[in-house]
């Protein structure tokens, strides 16, 4: 596994999130693809993943409601999301190559 690899799984999550955003893809396509991210996940430190988990856990129960909820706001959680997603590429970049 190398971090290209990581960084390819990365920019699809980060496109599904533009997706999302744009209203292209639903909430549950962009869960299941970032739950789909097994490189991604094993390249970054643990505390990654649990954050990661947490997120698209509130946002697939933010799906649930039809309205905006101050505890469950979708809009909140994408750009929660995106700020995840940026921090992972930074940690990404300075991680350095290990010959496989």
């Amino acid at each position: 596994m190398t971090v290209n690899t990581a960084l390819f799984e990365l920019h699809a999550l980060q496109q599904a999130l533009q997706q999302l955003a744009a209203g292209k893809i639903t909430a549950a396509e962009l869960i299941a693809q970032a739950r789909a991210t097994p490189h991604l996940q094993d390249r970054l430190p643990p505390r990654y993943a649990a954050v990661l988990q947490d997120l698209l856990d509130r946002l697939e129960a933010s799906a649930l409601f039809t309205e905006e909820s101050c505890s469950f706001s979708q809009g909140d959680l994408l750009t929660h999301l995106q700020g995840w997603a940026d921090k992972a590429q930074e940690t990404l970049e300075l991680t350095p190559q290990v010959p496989e």
